[in-house]
């Protein structure tokens, strides 16, 4: 006792009294605490958007437009969402008609895991397929895109650009809700870069192109990074985009989407930096993908071979008609459905200024226009990209000496194509590869102004027989037939100005 009467102060006293000040301040401040973390969850995960109100079925009328294929097409699209003022934007009512077109189209769907097994020889699911992907991985894909997905019980796949993951919020996705995309079992996430998605500066006057096709310009230096410090920038940027997604319990990436799909071939690397780019791709995916490819490749063996596969893009104003269209123009033919190819004339794709689209300046129906020497066309390049074995019966006549002639290139757009050139009285054979022009054989033919014209190709060699007689042949060199893979082009040539120009006048596919 105290002198006064009062207890005498206790060691645990201090302690006490120091116990309850922080329950108090933990009662007072637990509102606050609570609220801050349903803040940070919110921003982490957003609330997503009710999927649109379901609109007329009108892609009905399309079906017909798209035949059954054996090979799926890759939709490459970036974001949905209200903004109207991007095209790369579609909006979540466009989107929904587009899924719901191809749902009544018999289209299904693809995971990565299944687009990568058809590209290694396996088996797909049914005779019309897609590949959605979305590239960058913003924000939308999980507010507004996911709802429609999970309407029509689809599936996509999203490339990240895994540095830019929960930075610049609410545009890119965040990792929780990467996570709670994943779990739903529509969503699986593929490599896109980790920070090597944006243009830079490539030389001293300060022209920017990809950071990531392009060595890039050191202002510290004066100087253009060295081939070595390229690689060893890039190979750091992917190794770090795998680490990243396989942190976050993702499953290591097998696919990779090139930033703003530009080519190495329209950079600064040089042949050699992008042999060494598309070797460091190799070494970690199983393929590229890329909306703007040198050569049609669509989703096959061609595509397989090469390590790229080619995407159709899809923006705001792709309507779900028009995407059936390109569907159809997409999906692979056999050589057995192009049995008259000259009667659709919407099947060919041409080259250089001939007035309009379709074969009729090598078949007489349009004058080329004035100054023109040479007409080409190409059958149904993506259609046909992956054909091997056909025969062509074509008859071109008004061939007049050696100022004017007919060719058909076998193998279109592939790495080993071969072109025939017929004149009024020789024939050409010639082969070429990556590296440029190969073996050329020629032979004499009777003179004539009309010319019967067979080609045969096979995997292994092409034949050639004019007016029922052989004329040459080629065989394959020691690389995989589907290196080799492709269709077909016709084209005409008139080197005399008044001079009545050759054309075809028959050609059938068997």
């Amino acid at each position: 006792m105290t002198r006064d009467g009062s207890p005498a102060n206790r060691p645990g006293r201090p302690l006490l009294r120091a116990a309850l000040g922080l329950l108090t301040a933990a009662v007072v401040a637990l509102p606050f605490t609570v609220a801050w973390h349903y803040d940070a969850a919110r921003r982490a995960v957003a609330e997503q958007a009710a999927p649109p109100a379901p609109g007329a079925a009108g892609a009905r009328a399309g079906v017909g437009a798209t035949p059954a294929g054996g090979a799926p097409v890759v939709l490459a699209y970036h974001d949905v969402g209200p903004d109207g003022r991007s095209r790369y934007t579609v909006s979540p009512e466009r989107f929904d008609a587009q899924l719901r077109a191809l749902r009544e189209a018999g289209y299904r769907t693809l995971s990565t895991r299944e687009f990568t097994g058809f590209l290694g020889g396996g088996r797909l699911p049914g005779p019309r397929t897609v590949y959605l992907t979305f590239d960058d991985g913003t924000h939308g894909l999980w507010t507004h895109a996911d709802p429609v997905l999970a309407r029509h019980g689809m599936k996509a796949a999203a490339y990240l650009i895994t540095g830019r993951v929960g930075t610049h919020r609410p545009y890119y996705l965040s990792w929780a809700e990467i996570a709670r995309m994943t779990r739903s079992g529509r969503w699986d996430f593929q490599a896109h870069t980790h920070l090597s998605h944006e243009r830079a500066a490539v030389d001293a006057a300060g022209h920017e192109r990809s950071a990531f096709t392009n060595r890039l310009w050191l202002a510290d230096e004066a100087r253009v990074e060295t081939p070595d410090e390229y690689r060893r920038r890039i190979a750091a940027d992917l190794d770090r985009s795998v680490r990243d997604l396989m942190a976050h319990d993702l499953p290591r990436p097998r696919l990779f989407a090139y930033p703003f799909s530009e080519r190495p071939t329209e950079s600064n690397l040089g042949a050699h930096g992008a042999d060494t780019l598309r070797s460091m791709l190799r070494a970690r995916f199983t393929a590229t993908l890329t909306n703007n490819s040198a050569r049609p490749l669509p989703a096959g063996p061609r595509a397989a071979a090469a390590g790229q596969v080619q995407r159709l893009e899809v923006t705001r104003d792709t309507t779900p008609a028009g995407l059936l269209r390109e569907l159809a123009r997409w999906t692979p033919v056999a050589p057995s459905d192009a049995d008259r190819p000259l009667s659709h004339p919407e099947h060919w794709q041409t080259t250089g200024d001939t007035g309009r689209a379709g074969p009729g300046a090598l078949t007489g129906e349009i004058r080329p226009p004035d100054g023109t020497d040479y007409v080409s066309a190409t059958y149904r390049p993506l259609a046909t990209a992956d054909w091997h074995t056909y025969r062509l019966r074509a008859t071109a006549n008004g061939l007049h000496g050696t100022s004017s002639g007919v060719g058909i290139t076998v193998r279109a757009g592939s790495e080993h194509p071969v072109a025939l050139s017929v004149g009024h009285h020789t024939a050409s054979l010639t082969t070429s590869g990556p590296k440029g022009t190969g073996d050329r054989r020629t032979c004499r033919l009777a003179p004539a102004a009309e010319h019967r014209i067979t080609v045969s190709v096979t995997a292994r060699r092409v034949r050639v027989s004019i007016d029922g007689e052989p004329c040459t042949s080629v065989r394959a060199g020691r690389w995989r037939a589907a290196e080799g893979a492709g269709g077909f082009s016709l084209s005409a040539r008139n080197e005399r100005a008044g001079q009545g120009w050759p054309r075809f006048t028959s050609l059938k596919v068997e």
